[in-house]
Order: structure tokens, then sequence, then C-alpha cells
């Protein structure tokens, strides 16, 4: 973007290949492997409809190799988008001598070891890596992060996975239609700690399916390697007790990659949590210096980050540009998928904020009855009085398409009536979204609920029909 605006750019990368952690070590190889586990789930589903097939055969090599050309193919694809706009690529890591001046270390070629190249301003975009922390850290290649996790080394008989957020679940749901046993551990009382509750309760009861155990309110307290093994001891309300696991995988967040780069030798800003303070046009306390991504705060999403990289190129081409969004999309790409964008019912709560909430079952989707995928629900925020749209929910397969007319919905403004008297294409999924405004307005026919007939009579709840 910068080069489209007329700047002179280089690329200080210390990975071999372009593509950050959302390439190379995230997004695109989970999904890719999402996609896989997604594949044996419906296979195994055909059998409502009366269509068997044999168990399937896992060729592990033959996986991780087409993973594996996905993100060349990807990489390589950015490669050649530098090239043609004369993007020069250093493959090094960069340190900061001072606010325009990187130290290159590790340089390939050669010649770029021991270097160091002056700018007039530059964008850091570190990105995060996976926390560990030190308890967890024994050394045993048994334990694993998230970008060892997908290395798919092999397929454990039995794998604990800490931590039930996003990542751990997505990893989980890969490992556990690939074969393996899969118990998760959250510390807190529910699956993914922040996120709605009524869209994680259709895919907790999923998960009970799937995996083999699902422990809440349980703590890790120590992981031992006992060679063909790790012992795990855990505490929770059944009291402390030690349990064994082929593999574990320790996914209880990310942390920003902001450590011995130098950063102290510049006026940049870093704040308790290691993120790097900016404004919304992503300048930080050094004038030459401007940061995206993860390392510029929550969320560390990788869509939002590559619109802050635009709005931090267009700033410096002298443009009016500036992150102001009314909507980030956040999607947790399990089956079902769950989706979310604008405000929460939760943040409205926090804040003492008067909020509508309009909701659809999917069990009155003609859509979701012929596939089968009736545990959906869309969610509405609304603002009372003005009926304007403030934030959607979505649950259900395919969440994370659908949430992207939210997202416009509420970045223009749009009203509940704007969204449920737009003729969606029927029989689709898309259809719960406008059907959730019209259970809002009264219009849905859908479903039914009986109007007040006196001041002792109280509405009954929604009733599918």
């Amino acid at each position: 973007m910068a080069a489209d605006l007329g700047l002179e750019v280089a690329i200080i990368e210390a990975d071999p290949r372009l593509g950050g952690t959302c390439m190379l070590r995230g997004c695109i190889p989970s999904k890719a492997l999402l996609h896989v586990a997604k594949v044996i789930s419906e296979a195994r589903e055909m059998e409502e409809w009366g269509i068997t097939f044999g168990a399937p055969k896992l060729n592990l090599d033959t996986l991780r190799a087409r993973k594996d050309k996905v993100l060349d193919t990807l990489a390589g694809g950015l490669k050649q988008l530098a090239k043609r706009r004369n993007v020069k690529i250093i493959h090094a890591r960069g340190i900061f001598v001072d606010s325009q001046t990187l130290q290159l270390e590790g340089g390939t070629p050669a010649t770029y070891e021991s270097e160091r190249i002056t700018f007039d301003h530059c964008i850091v975009a570190t990105g995060s890596v996976p926390a560990v922390p030190k308890m967890f850290n024994i050394g045993s290649p048994r334990v694993m992060d998230s970008t060892g996790a997908l290395k798919l080394e092999e397929i454990p008989k039995t794998l604990l996975v800490i931590g039930g957020g996003y990542i751990g679940l997505e990893m989980g749901t890969v490992y556990a239609e690939l074969g393996s046993k899969v118990s998760v551990v959250e510390l807190t009382d529910g699956l993914l700690p922040g996120a709605d509750r009524d869209l994680v309760k259709p895919l907790h009861k999923r998960l009970e399916k799937i995996f083999d155990k699902i422990m809440l309110g349980t703590k890790v307290v120590g992981l031992e390697d006992a060679g063909n093994h790790v012992n795990v001891q855990v505490e929770g309300p059944d009291g402390k007790k030690t349990l064994e696991y082929d593999r574990v995988l320790i996914s209880i967040g990310r942390r920003p990659v902001t450590n011995g780069m130098g950063l102290e030798n510049t006026k940049v800003t870093v704040t308790e949590r290691g993120f790097i303070k900016v404004n919304n046009r992503q300048e930080t306390s050094d004038p030459h210096i401007l940061a995206i991504g993860d390392v510029a705060g929550d969320p560390m999403l990788a869509h939002k980050a590559s619109h802050e990289g635009k709005v931090a190129a267009e700033v410096l081409a002298g443009e009016p540009a500036a992150f102001d969004k009314a909507a980030i999309p956040a999607v947790v790409f399990t089956e079902p998928e769950i989706a979310w964008a604008g405000l929460t019912v939760d943040e409205a709560k926090r804040t003492n904020r008067d909020v509508q909430v309009a909701q659809y079952p999917w069990q009155a989707s003609g859509r979701a009855i012929a596939m089968g995928k009736t545990e959906g629900l869309t969610k509405w925020i609304i603002e009372p009085g003005t009926d304007r749209v403030l934030g959607c929910g979505i649950v259900g397969t395919g969440a994370g398409e659908l949430i992207a007319e939210a997202v416009v919905a509420i970045e223009m403004g749009c009203t509940i009536r704007d969204l449920a008297e737009s003729i969606h294409p029927h029989p689709t999924l898309s259809e719960t979204v406008a059907f959730a405004g019209e259970v809002h307005l009264g219009t849905a026919t859908e479903v039914y609920k009986p109007k007040k007939k006196t001041e002792n009579h109280k509405d009954t709840k929604d009733t599918k029909i």
C-alpha cells in the first residue's frame, strides 16, 4: 500500500517467507486443517441420510504437504506482489539503534549481516507469539503451543488442551476429528470467556460430543514429562488429581513481540502489557515510528491489523486517514462457528447502556433444517428509540461469512427495519439476519409470539411452528 502511494519501501522480515503469523503459523494453516476436520465431520453426519462412508484413512505426510503447499503458494504470491512494486525484501532481524536507524542481524543474503539501514519512517508490525507461563515451559517435546500443534508431528491418542479460548477449541476440533481423544481444561466457568453465553451454548453442546472431557473451573497446577506421556496435575471442583496425556497443548493467549528490538532506544511508549501505544492514526509517541497489528493492542486479529496497515501507509503519504471503526468482527472457526461484531450484551451491561435484543432461532430456518444445522442462532443488539443496530452475534455453520452483512449495517448506521425489509434470498442462512429483525418488529411469521391480552397475562416465549 505504501509503495502504491509512491513511497520507497523496504520490508525487514526475519522469517524466510513473507506472510507473518496469520499466514504461516495461525489463521491460514489452522483454517486449512479445520476444513479437513469439517469434511470428516460431515461425512459422518451423512449416516442420518442413509449414506455411509468407510472410516477415514489418514496419511499424515500427505496432509502436512498439502497444508504446506497452501502456505508456500500464498508466500510466493506475496513475494511477487512486493517485487512488482519494487519493494525491497530484507530477510533479517531489525533492532532499533535510534528512531531512524535499524541494526540488521542474521541477514540473508550475508551482505545484510551486521549492516545498518536508515529510514524516514518505520511501521512496526512484529505481531505476537503464544504466551507460555514458565511453569508450563518444562522443555518437553510433548508440550506444544499453537505453532507446534500446527506442525502435525503426530496425531496423539490423547491430547489435553489447556485453555478454552478460540485457538484451543479450533485446534482441539482438528485433532479430535483426526482421531485424538481430546480434553479441554478451562480456568473460568465457561468456554470462550468473554463471548456471549447464548452463542457459546450450542458450541459447548456439540463439543461435549466430540471431546472426551471439558473441565471447567479447573486449574492446571503442574506438568511433568514422564517419558511416554505427560503427567498433568489439575485442581478443580473435584479436588486435586493427576491425569496422563500423550501430548499437551498450551493455549492460554498470545503476547505482543516488543521485547529485544531496541524500542528503548526510541521515543516509543510501551504499555505494561507490552503493547506499543498508538493513536487512531497508528502513530506512536515517536514521530518517526508507527505501529500496527497485534503489537498495537487488542483485538489481536489479522483483519484489524491489515486495515491498520492501510491507515498507516495513507498517513505516511499525507492522506487524512484514521482508524475509526464501530465494528471489528471476531470469528471462532469451530463447528458451529461463532461470530460477533459491534456492541455485545455484556459490554452494554458493563457500561449501563440500555439496549434491546432480538434473536431468531435457526430451528425456524428452512435452510438450516434442510442442512441439519438447526443449533444456530442470530442475535441483534438494538438501540431503543432509534432502532439503530449496535451489534450482532451469530452461532451456526457459516457464521463467519454471515457476520459481514452485520458489520456493514453497523458501520452504515442502519436501523433494524433497514435489514428486515431488505429482501434476502430463500432458502439461505442469510435470511436469519433479516428474520431476527422481523422478530424485533413483530412481523416474523416463522415464530409465534402471542400478544398480551390483559395486564395479568404475560408474553410467552417465542414458539416455532
